[in-house]
Formats: C-alpha cells, sequence, structure tokens
C-alpha cells in the first residue's frame, strides 16, 4: 500500500522501483534476451525478452502508477507507442486527430496505416461541435494532443472522453508536451494516453523511448498482444535510463515551466515577435481550459517574428540555444517546424493551421533563464532584414 500522498514523491517511489530478487534500491539492467526454465509447458515469469524484461517491466509499472491505468508499456520509440495503440484499429476504421498533430504521427496515418485500411480525418478537436459533426458510423477513435504541437492549442480532454464514451468511441491522448506530472489523461476520461518519452520523462537526450497506458484489462490484453507480436520493444538499457530520468521529472520540470513562463511574457513584449504561443500566458487560446486540467502551461513556446526578420539569420545567431529536433531535455532547443518536425505535412495543410515559415519552436531548458532570454534577444536583433 502506497504511504505518500504528493506525485513529485510517487516519482521516486511509484512501481517497481527495487529488485525483488537482491532488494537492490535500483531495478538492475536484466541484460539478457532469454531466460532459463525448469520444465516444459510449465508456467514461467519470464521466457523471452521480447515478451518481457524484468528492467522493462519495472518501467511499465512505474508509468502506468503515475497515469493511474490498467497497464503500461514499454516501446523503442514514441512513433512504435502510437503505431502499436493505431494497430488496435482494423482496415475500415476510422479516426478523428487533432489538426495540427505532430507531423511523424501525421506521416504515420497519412502514409503508412491508411495503406491498410486504417482512415483519419483532422478536425480541430478545440471545436466540441465539430468533433461531434464528424462522428459517422466508420469513426472508432478521438486521438487528440494537448497542447498540440507545435502550436499549444488546448483541447478540454475531459469533454472530449464524454463525446467518445457517449458514441462507445476510445479517446487517446499524446501526453508527451505535460507528462504525468502537469496532467493526467486517464483521470480525466481518457482511454489511452501515448508518450514520447525520448522528451521529458527522459529528460537527458540521451535515450529513443515510447510509452503507452490503457485504462481496461480489454485494452491491455489487446496491446500486449500487439507489443509481443510486433516486437517494438524497448531495451532493459534504455529502460534502466528512462526509470533514472522519471525520478528527476518533479525538479527538472518545475525549472523547465518556471523558464518558460518567463520567456513567453518576455517574447510577448517584444516589438518583433508578432505571435506567442504558449498556455501560461493569459492571453493565450485555451488558458482557463488548461489552468483546469493541467498544473501549469508547460515548458514548450512557439513564436513568429515578423517579415522584417529572417528565422534564417535567427537560428544561425544563437550561441546558446541549439538548432535541433526533438524537446524536453534540460538543455533549450529549438527547431523550425516547418521543415524539420513537420516537414511531412503538406505545405497547404501548414499554412492553413498556422504551421508557417516564420514559426519557431521552442524546448525551454534548464539553464538560467536571463542566459536564455539574452540569446534569444541578440538572435532575434541580428535576424533583422
Amino acid at each position: 500500500m502506497n504511504t505518500y500522498k504528493n506525485f513529485d514523491t510517487a516519482l521516486i517511489h511509484a512501481g517497481i522501483t527495487t529488485d525483488k530478487y537482491t532488494k537492490s534500491v535500483n531495478v538492475p539492467i536484466y541484460q539478457t534476451s532469454t531466460f532459463g526454465q525448469d520444465n516444459i509447458r510449465g508456467q514461467v515469469e519470464w521466457e523471452y525478452a521480447r515478451s518481457g524484461n524484468p528492467t522493462r517491466n519495472a518501467l511499465e509499472s512505474i508509468i502506468n502508477d503515475l497515469e493511474k491505468g490498467y497497464r503500461g508499456f514499454a516501446f523503442a520509440s514514441g512513433l512504435a507507442a502510437i503505431s502499436a495503440v493505431l494497430t488496435l484499429f482494423k482496415s475500415g476504421d476510422k479516426i478523428l486527430i487533432s489538426s495540427n498533430v505532430y507531423g511523424g504521427t501525421y506521416r504515420l496515418l497519412d502514409k503508412v496505416l491508411n495503406h491498410v485500411g486504417i482512415t483519419y480525418k483532422r478536425v480541430d478537436t478545440t471545436n466540441l461541435e465539430e468533433i461531434e459533426s464528424n462522428i459517422i458510423k466508420d469513426v472508432k477513435a478521438i486521438y487528440i494532443e494537448t497542447p498540440t504541437n507545435p502550436l499549444l492549442e488546448i483541447t478540454d480532454i475531459k469533454a472530449v472522453s464524454k463525446i467518445a464514451k457517449a458514441h462507445n468511441l476510445l479517446t487517446i491522448v499524446d501526453n508527451t508536451f505535460m507528462t504525468p506530472y502537469l496532467q493526467r489523461p486517464i483521470e480525466l476520461g481518457a482511454d489511452i494516453v501515448v508518450h514520447s518519452a525520448t522528451k521529458y520523462l527522459g529528460g537527458h537526450s540521451d535515450l529513443v523511448a515510447g510509452l503507452a497506458v490503457v485504462n481496461t484489462k480489454e485494452l491491455a490484453d489487446r496491446l500486449y498482444f500487439i507489443q509481443n507480436s510486433v516486437g517494438a520493444v524497448l531495451g532493459p538499457f534504455d529502460s534502466f535510463l528512462l526509470i533514472r530520468g522519471i525520478k528527476t521529472l518533479a525538479v527538472r520540470l518545475d525549472k523547465h515551466t518556471d523558464n518558460a513562463l518567463k520567456i513567453a511574457k518576455a517574447l510577448e513584449k517584444n516589438k518583433a515577435v508578432t505571435h506567442v504561443y504558449y498556455p501560461g500566458l493569459e492571453a493565450s487560446q485555451g488558458y482557463k481550459l488548461n489552468q483546469s486540467q493541467a498544473k501549469n502551461g508547460g515548458a514548450m513556446i512557439s513564436f513568429t517574428l515578423d517579415d522584417n526578420h529572417d528565422v534564417r539569420k535567427f537560428f544561425a545567431s544563437l550561441k546558446l540555444i541549439t538548432l535541433a529536433e526533438s524537446l524536453g531535455g534540460v538543455e533549450s532547443l529549438v527547431c523550425h517546424p516547418a521543415s524539420m518536425t513537420h516537414a511531412a505535412i503538406p505545405e497547404e495543410i501548414r499554412n492553413k493551421v498556422g504551421i508557417t515559415e516564420n514559426l519557431i519552436r521552442f524546448s525551454v531548458g534548464i539553464e538560467n533563464a536571463e542566459d536564455l532570454l539574452s540569446d534569444l534577444e541578440n538572435a532575434i536583433e541580428e535576424a533583422k532584414i
């Protein structure tokens, strides 16, 4: 029985955190492909590492406890987790997705699953009436990001889940940007939560991993069958690193989010910046809704520069902040969504939803906020045309 009440304590003690065989305070790296068995056709706890590994099992138990689900699963990447979850559906099924989801999710649906008859439709999931109007016979799930990547739009998880249940649909939430420390979708009614654990959960830009949590035994049995059958599982060493990363999630995210709010407020006042996307700003879309379902606005900011500034010069002028794919590490990263993370989305769709050429996505790290602001302001000044 748990003896703690606070979530930052849960990050240290949730799930399986010690080794039952040796009493080690850290679950060891069980770096093995197979396990010896006493007899044939016997009941064994461990048989083959694709089917289960004690280190991975510990990680899966931790993320399940943190997300308050029925069972957790660890995969070789965030997209592997998303792919496994979407493989729960069959040919002829349709999924409603948020308008500006991560480009990799769009590519998976548009270029891979589309070929096997699992289709999708992009909808504005911040608009509940639009969701309702697009629920037709073949729709089986609603897949949302909140905040979305990269425009940080906020969707009402509780309301969407209520709509989904009324139509016997599944609600799937990508919780990568928030993590269970800031937001827990299953508690708000979602059926499945997915993470690119490469990001904040790992937190140090040193692993690639994906996690999924489901809320029922029926979904757990089905997803385990897919995980074991497809085999895109997370290895024991990366599972160990991810367990270690999760333990410091609270202290890291507290610093990340403090920095993000300071920087978002400063960018809001910068005359070269035409728009700041950050749900922690009172003027932002979904601020009140986000406050009701998440701890704060998170640590991701997107912003646009005016036409008198060249984004290429901006990126080239940064000295401290790194231009790179990914996010959520202790170091600050920026990217150009239109040519990097969301390049798989056709330009017409990108422009329509707001992923324009002058949009910059900023993963705020845990450096000193003044140093980060100085680097941003200098780069903006250098970017003048």
